[in-house]
Formats: structure tokens, C-alpha cells, sequence
């Protein structure tokens, strides 16, 4: 039963022929595009904005699913749902109101998401756990491609699955971060139902066997 959705990172992608490789997902057995979108500030990089998104989603067949590592992620929820954006996640970290921003999202008729860095505690999700569509958990610290996978992530992944269960929510769990053919079987045995792939998928020689052999597990 392959029910888990496979959504690799553009941040891997090759920057000089991004529509060739929105293509190559196109016709492979992705699931979702993960964009990754960095402001310097929350993350000490910066990545893709508007402009950007706005191209993918033009070659793009599948949802763009639109991870913001920035600060004040609230004022720029309409442009992103405008730029493109079908499912929308936000740092815990970054919010002053998590509730709000969440149902910000949902009247823009978008899914919403909450992610949490590697050190934040699952227990802060108890009270809008049935509010989101999904949980983003951070298997690497946010703010580069190619990190080596957190070994702590299976328990806070069990530990999301339980609450998941315990409150009779609905939320699906995203792992983003180091994620590889050699981890990605026993992060779905664990919970996960969404595996972000970056440098796994780009850096490998053939991509489309990859999220195929990834889709497969």
C-alpha cells in the first residue's frame, strides 16, 4: 500500500533549467512540488519569492506546497496564495498566533500547516492539532538542503502519530530533512505520510527512479 505522498524540494533543483525540472515531476510519480521560502531573517538564508512561484506554478501539474521559514509569515499569506500556493506551512516558531494564522489560511481556501524545528515539543500542537491539514517536522535544522538527518525524529514523529490519534484528528505529518531511499521506509513505518526529498532526488543519477523507488516503499 503505497498511501504516502512523495513531495520533493525545489530547493535541490537546478536553478539555470527550473522548468525542465518542473517537468521531470511532472511525469514522475510525485505527489507534490515542495518550495522551500527563506527570508534571511528566520533562516539564515534566503530563496525562492513571488516571482519564482509564480513560474512554477505555471509548468506545474501538481499542488505547490509552500514552506515559509519566515518571520511574520501572516503578512504575506493572500500573495502566496496568489503567487500559486495550494497548501501552506508555517513555522510555530515564527507566530505570535498560531490559531489565527491557521484560520487565515483555511478563508483563503488553502491547506494549512504548522512546522516545528528539530527542538520544538509536539505538546505545543495539542490545542490546534485539529485545527491544521498537516504537520511539518523539521528532521534538519531549516535553512539548507543536504543536512544530515536527525536521528531523534522517529520519537517525535511516534509522538505526533499518538496525539494524531488521541485527539481524533485528521492532520497528516510531513518530514523535511535528510531524507533518503536508506531512512525513508522506516519514517513512513513510523507515521510519516508525506516525505520531503531534496538532494536525494536531484543529486541522484536518475530523479524519476528515485521518488518512483521512494513512492514504492
Amino acid at each position: 500500500m503505497n498511501s504516502h505522498l512523495i513531495a520533493p524540494s525545489l530547493l535541490s533543483a537546478d536553478f539555470a533549467n527550473l522548468a525542465k525540472d518542473v517537468e521531470m515531476i511532472n511525469q514522475s510519480r510525485a505527489d507534490w512540488f515542495h518550495i522551500d521560502v527563506m527570508d534571511g531573517v528566520f533562516v539564515p538564508n534566503i530563496s525562492f519569492g513571488f516571482p519564482i512561484i509564480k513560474c512554477i506554478k505555471k509548468y506545474a501539474k501538481k499542488p505547490l506546497d509552500v514552506h515559509l521559514m519566515i518571520i511574520q509569515p501572516e503578512r504575506y499569506f493572500e500573495e502566496f496564495k496568489n503567487s500559486g500556493a495550494d497548501i501552506i506551512t508555517f513555522h510555530y516558531e515564527a507566530s505570535n498566533h498560531l490559531h489565527r494564522s491557521i484560520y487565515a489560511l483555511k478563508e483563503l481556501g488553502i491547506k494549512a500547516g504548522v512546522v516545528l524545528n528539530p527542538h520544538t515539543n509536539i505538546k505545543l500542537l495539542e490545542d490546534v492539532i485539529n485545527d491544521v491539514d498537516l504537520i511539518l517536522l523539521m528532521s534538519v535544522n531549516p535553512g539548507y538542503g543536504g543536512q544530515k538527518f536527525i536521528e531523534n525524529s522517529y520519537n517525535k514523529i511516534a509522538q505526533l502519530k499518538n496525539l494524531i490519534i488521541q485527539k481524533n484528528s485528521n492532520a497528516l505529518i510531513e518530514v523535511d530533512g535528510g531524507v533518503t531511499l536508506s531512512n525513508a521506509k522506516k519514517l513512513v513505518e513510523t507515521g510519516a505520510d508525506i516525505l520531503v526529498a531534496g538532494s536525494s532526488v536531484f543529486k541522484s543519477e536518475n530523479p524519476v527512479e528515485t521518488i518512483s523507488r521512494l513512492k514504492s516503499l
